[in-house]
């Protein structure tokens, strides 16, 4: 791997570990100031309050890298979650069960912090997850 592949990957995952420890004051090491998500204009506050929310929403809520890809100024992950969401969750009735699904998501940097994100999670697996569970509470 190039020096610069092994540069963004690493900052990659300091940012990954930023999320997981909820270290909000370092989110702008690594965020930048005018930071796009899915096509919206988010700024880093914008994006700061994201997490935030998505964290109070799932307080078990840990980004876990099973597939990481790097070609600067982008890099490609999958994500994966095991998580109880308090409540709705991509407008489902979650209300605390337990779920696993991914996220793919791609990313833009530019001076070594992320400008564009691009993201998808698969609902497909957690409406699937929710039809076995039906008629059964919280897992």
């Amino acid at each position: 791997m190039s020096r610069d592949k092994e540069l963004l990957a690493q900052i990659y995952r300091d940012y990954i570990a930023c999320l997981n420890s909820q270290d909000w004051a370092r989110l702008g090491q690594f965020v930048a100031d005018d930071a796009t998500h899915n096509g919206k204009q988010f700024g880093l506050a914008g994006y700061r309050a994201m997490l935030e929310k998505d964290f109070d929403d799932i307080p078990d809520l840990a980004f876990n890298i099973q597939l990481l890809a790097c070609d600067p100024p982008y890099v490609a992950s999958r994500l994966l979650f095991d998580c109880r969401p308090k409540g709705e969750f991509l407008g489902l009735p979650i209300n605390g069960r337990r779920l696993s699904f991914a996220e793919n998501v791609f990313y833009r940097f530019d001076n070594s912090k992320i400008v564009e994100v691009w993201s998808v999670i698969d609902k497909a697996a957690i409406e699937a997850q929710l039809q076995s569970d039906s008629g059964r509470g919280p897992v």
